[in-house]
């Protein structure tokens, strides 16, 4: 099974495309979406589209994984965060992907077995996991964690 996990995000959206076979995971795509700061949301939300779109068609996932919104102070941050959300999973629906939602405390909790790990622990466990070779980004390992939880959940579902 071939996993795509996003990390949304109206700046810097992280992706992570892993394989699982049986118990083993392998890495094969991974980074992090870079979107012009200073353009309009507006103008943001289709180059995400577009990029996604290009990610999917390149790696072929059979499923995806989106990391659930989580409630925030600031709720104009929220709302952006929600809209590309929005067009991350419009553009994973149109790729007929079968989609999961995770909270970032289970996210970590499938990882570390800690729902409060902070995010160097992540990247440090999925560098050692994955054999990446190089040091993930926060996104980017973020993203390969969700992949990596969805793929997990899916293979319950399964027995």
């Amino acid at each position: 099974m071939i996993v795509v996990g996003i990390d949304p995000g109206t700046i810097k959206a992280g992706y992570g495309v892993i394989r699982k076979d049986g118990s083993r995971i392998t890495r094969l795509d991974s980074g992090v979406i870079r979107l012009n700061a200073k353009a309009p949301l507006d103008e943001r939300l289709p180059v995400l589209y577009e990029k996604l779109t290009e990610i999917l068609a390149s790696t072929g996932p059979d499923e995806a994984a989106v990391e659930s919104l989580f409630f925030s102070k600031n709720a104009n941050s929220a709302l952006k965060l929600g809209h590309a959300r929005g067009v991350i999973l419009l553009c994973l629906k149109q790729h007929n992907l079968e989609i999961g939602s995770y909270a970032p405390t289970v996210v970590k909790k499938s990882i570390i077995g800690a729902g409060r790990a902070d995010k160097t622990q992540i990247q440090k466990v999925l560098e050692m996991i994955l054999k990446t070779g190089r040091p993930l980004q926060e996104d980017e390992a973020d993203a390969l964690a969700i992949a990596i939880c969805h793929a997990n959940a899916s293979a319950f579902k399964i027995r």
